[in-house]
């Protein structure tokens, strides 16, 4: 029988190999946890039948004075994502929003994909489109929504430093689409809604303005309050889930 003789030299040998591989698990552990996603605020949990609306602005502008009309009769608040080109080309709209009693929020100054952009360029794009809000409006925006819905951690980074909220939607109402129909905005709005739901329109889609009041009339028949986005979300003792769900943290 061949006999195998452990010697202290194969055993510091051994040990060396088991410390390292401690340490490569440890660190790829830690690299992971670095690397968790985060994620924007997509709609919030809550027992009341709270909502909030949302129409993004970024290139045309037929409908927005209709818009307000429609918000009005109806006695709706609406949070505004618009883009700083946007507010350029057209301020008196955005004056005519916030006099309408409306919530101007920060879609970035020139609409970009926000991931490609490097740390100094994401921070300019948000710094430019919230102080060209606020010379119209008097007050500088709180959330941000980045445009085409792409974003990553450094996004969120971003958005964190200047002291603003990164925000989503939960309910989509596709009114951007070619074969959109007031009624198949209104089935997809109505029939997805629940409490704490974000809901996004665009401000210069064809069919919204016909749609709006039908479902602006369903909801509020079911028993719904609509609110700025900023006074639904939460300011603190949060957690944001992982299918982007801003909970109140259990005490």
């Amino acid at each position: 029988m061949k006999m195998i003789v452990i010697t202290r030299k194969h055993l510091m040998a051994a040990s060396c190999i088991m410390l390292s591989l401690i340490l490569i698990a440890v660190g790829s552990v830690i690299t992971n946890a670095s690397r968790e996603r985060k994620l924007p605020i997509y709609c919030v949990e809550t027992n009341d039948k709270k909502i909030a609306i949302s129409f993004d602005a970024a290139w045309g502008n037929d409908d927005t004075e209709t818009l307000i009309n429609i918000l009005k009769e109806y006695d709706v608040p609406a949070t505004f994502f618009v883009v700083g080109a946007w507010v350029d080309k057209y301020p008196e709209s955005v004056k005519q929003l916030s006099d309408a009693g409306h919530r101007i929020e920060n879609h970035s100054n020139t609409h970009p994909h926000m991931p490609q952009l490097g740390t100094n360029q994401m921070s300019n794009e948000l710094t430019a489109c919230n102080e060209k809000i606020a010379a119209i409006t008097g007050r500088t925006p709180t959330l941000f929504r980045p445009p085409y819905g792409d974003y990553d951690n450094n996004t969120i980074d971003a958005t964190n430093s200047a002291n603003m909220a990164c925000i989503q939607w939960s309910v989509d109402s596709l009114d951007w689409k070619d074969n959109a129909t007031p009624d198949s905005i209104c089935h997809r709005v109505v029939s997805k809604v629940e409490p704490g739901s974000i809901v996004l329109f665009h401000n210069d889609a064809d069919h919204t303005p016909a749609a709006l009041p039908q479902i602006l009339k369903t909801l509020k028949n079911e028993g719904y309050e609509f609110v700025f986005i900023e006074d639904l979300i939460l300011k603190e003792n949060y957690i944001i889930d992982h299918t982007g769900k801003q909970c109140k943290i259990k005490e």
